[in-house]
């Protein structure tokens, strides 16, 4: 290859590699098998499926991404909103956004421009500031690029939809003057993003959303704007690890009064239940134990345990270190859930050897 292309037999190298990457990532956005990326923008690329979801909320209205790097949400958008336009202030970005989408002739006017300067009025408008600077990702929301104050600054008033790192602290997001909703979405498994929604593209009286996207298309969410009454008992015969956007969102009680489920512990995230939720991955309890590790080995030996899932909370335990230390040579699959129960002097980290039914999640490189 060298011989044939010279200087530029590393780029297409590189170029053919990151397409493979993006095949799986941006599948359903349109052929994207002659796109062009970078490893940086791949990487921050918010998968098809999450921009798709995005794009269906934003649905008739007029969009500007101001930030549209090499043109992924804009892929998605242009199937559903009245008109989209994209803007970056990066020339080279902004020429591959030109390349992936046929504009404009893909149905997207580009420009470049800064988004800390408008360009358009009465638009709504998307922005995805960058999170990554030489391939490591910023967590403090004034490192990013624009800076998020900056951002709500700029567009205070407007119609704004922000994508955010699932781990921004939403008290700060408060604090900068932030009013509106907070979605948290999940893609099989994987907590991908927290998303900010200005007041008037909130949902009523929504202040937190979460969002649970399977790969086969279908969405779960559930709102802050529904009951949260889930009361607290001993563990029933199912126990349920809500799907991390949930946790996230901070509506495992709101999850709960709508699958008639309860806490284990007002400060755990498990749930439990004599029936499961439909759809959801649960653990059937077989046994109960305050947590000891021989007391654990002898009763997963009685079981017959050979392969351990071990799921945490509130207990400091590793479950790599605590699975070999287990020595296990059984034929049988379990898992167990460790968790502290109660609070103060009355607390006791308890173990729940379980069965699992239902799909494990499939977890991903999300963008955190």
């Amino acid at each position: 290859m060298g011989a044939r292309f010279g200087a530029r037999a590393a780029i297409l190298v590189e170029t053919t590699l990151l397409r493979r990457r993006a095949a799986d990532k941006l599948a359903g956005l349109g052929d994207i098998s002659d796109w062009l990326f970078t490893d940086e923008a791949l990487q921050q690329a918010t998968a098809a499926s999450v921009a798709r979801h995005r794009a269906r909320r934003l649905a008739g209205l007029l969009v500007h991404d101001v930030t549209c790097s090499i043109g992924t949400e804009l892929a998605a958008l242009r199937s559903t909103v009245s008109r989209v336009v994209g803007s970056d202030i990066d020339p080279v970005r902004l020429k591959m956004a030109r390349h992936n989408l046929g504009a404009p002739d893909g149905g997207v006017d580009l420009c470049r421009a800064d988004a800390l300067h408008p360009v358009t009025r009465d638009a709504a408008v998307v922005v995805d500031p960058a999170r990554r600077s030489s391939g490591r990702r910023r967590f403090n929301p004034a490192d990013y690029q624009p800076g998020l104050g900056s951002l709500l600054d700029t567009y205070r008033g407007r119609d704004l939809v922000v994508k955010c790192s699932p781990g921004i602290d939403f008290d700060h997001v408060g604090r900068l003057g932030f009013d509106g909703e907070i979605e948290v979405t999940s893609y099989c498994g994987s907590v991908r993003e927290a998303c900010l929604w200005s007041a008037g593209l909130a949902g009523r009286d929504v202040r937190r959303r979460a969002s649970v996207l399977d790969r086969g298309g279908q969405v779960t969410q559930i709102t802050s704007a529904e009951p949260d009454d889930c009361p607290v008992r001993p563990a029933g015969r199912w126990i349920i690890d809500p799907d991390g956007a949930i946790v996230r969102a901070g509506l495992v009680r709101h999850y709960g009064a709508r699958h008639g489920l309860w806490q284990l512990d007002p400060d755990i995230a498990y749930l439990s239940g004599d029936r499961l939720p439909p759809g959801e991955r649960g653990f059937e309890v077989l046994e109960q134990l305050a947590f000891d590790e021989r007391r654990l080995r002898q009763a997963l030996t009685r079981l017959d345990c050979g392969a351990l899932e071990i799921l945490v909370r509130g207990v400091g335990v590793d479950p790599d270190m605590l699975r070999r230390r287990l020595r296990l040579r059984g034929s049988r699959p379990l898992s167990v859930v460790i968790a502290r129960i109660g609070s103060g002097a009355a607390s006791r980290a308890t173990a729940f050897v379980c069965r699992s039914l239902g799909v494990t999640p499939g977890y991903a490189d999300g963008d955190y």
